[in-house]
């Protein structure tokens, strides 16, 4: 079908590209775009996807709107927090361009639903911030034979490739064949992200995906693309398809999509048992009530957090600064760790103990849920 006069009027100037021009745009249009996430990658890439004159965008996201993700994530505004980011980022994108259709899929991107979802779009992209949702996408995608757009960020670097053994190039398992352990690698809640950072990685990918749909240019197959804000670099690494690759090998054995939470090492929070090494924040402000009990509270989170919020009569002794500080502290001491939420005071707690602490326990869900449970006044960040 041709263009009608009023998207030669409002796509003009990739019109006049000669790599894109008449031909190029309607393949543009034609295009159908799967979009996992729409959140801080996900809304610059929806945002131009939807610009450009991709047919069909289709978002997946069963997130609400929190005031934490304004900061990054601009295809929500004030007034959306609280709203499902599904329907947030529709209303958005229909004002960018009524023209383009939006799917949504508000659920979680699963081994039971992965296949049926990914399978009508020409390209996914992954905007995804977690280990088991990207084993997921890059496994449903190399059965499917789809092009995998990926970008992840974390705290002032990010990174951008697109996989696709299909076209010859490596999967997301080639290079990282298995996922660290669970919690050593803080999320962005706990490590933070400049906010401009996710702007540029996923304008990165939603170029290759216009790339892919117009069939130009090198695609960042078979490369991957690093970017520190910091020093303003970017850096190439080339990746290799492995021939032993469980999933896009020569003889692969994952044939059909498995159980990423297990794989990952995340255990589902109804099979949680209870941590012999954690203490609630009641047992933690019971502890700072009673001096006479002789337990000492320590906060391990970073000087910058300690700034921003703190418990009143807690002193701070930062995870990063442990290993040579330790000594400091008397083993045959009791003490209450606590963090942000309760993975660094973990870690701590196996430090100490790995040293010869035999009384040290964390604090389940740290600073913010002492906020939650027992003094609201604490600022949550």
């Amino acid at each position: 079908m041709a263009l009608s006069n009023d998207e030669i009027r409002r796509y003009s100037r990739h019109l006049i590209l000669p790599e894109v021009g008449l031909a190029g745009q309607t393949k543009i249009r034609s295009a159908s775009v799967l979009c996992i996430g729409a959140g801080g990658l996900g809304s610059p890439i929806a945002m131009y996807l939807a610009a450009a004159g991709i047919g069909k965008l289709g978002l997946v996201d069963f997130d609400a709107v929190d005031f934490s993700n304004l900061q990054r994530q601009i295809l929500h505004g004030t007034e959306d927090v609280g709203r499902p980011k599904a329907q947030s980022a529709k209303e958005r994108l229909q004002s960018i361009n009524p023209d383009v259709e939006i799917a949504l899929h508000e659920t979680r991107l699963t081994a039971a639903n992965a296949l049926e979802i990914l399978r009508p779009y020409d390209i996914v992209v992954d905007g995804t911030d977690n280990f088991p949702t990207r084993y997921l996408t890059n496994d449903a995608c190399v059965l499917l034979k789809k092009p995998n757009v990926y970008g992840s960020i974390f705290r002032f670097e990010g990174q951008a490739s697109v996989f696709a053994p299909h076209l010859g190039g490596p999967c997301y398992r080639c290079l990282y064949p298995e996922p660290p352990p669970p919690g050593l690698v803080p999320s962005c809640a706990e490590g933070g992200v400049l906010g401009v950072l996710p702007g540029i990685i996923g304008c990165i990918q939603a170029t290759e995906i216009l790339k892919l749909a117009l069939g130009k240019g090198a695609p960042l197959i078979g490369r991957l693309l690093l970017f520190n804000a910091l020093d303003m670099q970017f850096r190439e690494l080339k990746l290799r398809r492995d021939p032993q690759c469980p999933v896009c090998g020569e003889q692969p054995t994952i044939t059909e999509l498995i159980d990423y939470e297990q794989f990952c090492g995340i255990v589902p929070p109804t099979e949680v048992a209870e941590n012999p090494d954690e203490v609630t924040v009641q047992e933690m402000k019971h502890a700072l009530d009673n001096p006479a009990l002789g337990i000492k509270v320590i906060d391990v989170r970073e000087p910058d957090e300690y700034e921003i919020a703190r418990v009143n009569g807690v002193p701070l002794l930062a995870l990063s600064q442990l290993p040579q500080r330790f000594t400091e502290l008397d083993p045959n001491e009791r003490y209450y760790l606590h963090c942000k939420g309760g993975v660094r005071s973990l870690k701590a707690v196996k430090f100490l103990q790995d040293h010869g602490f035999k009384h040290v326990k964390s604090v389940k869900g740290g600073i913010s849920a002492w906020a939650d449970q027992i003094d609201p006044r604490v600022p949550k960040y």
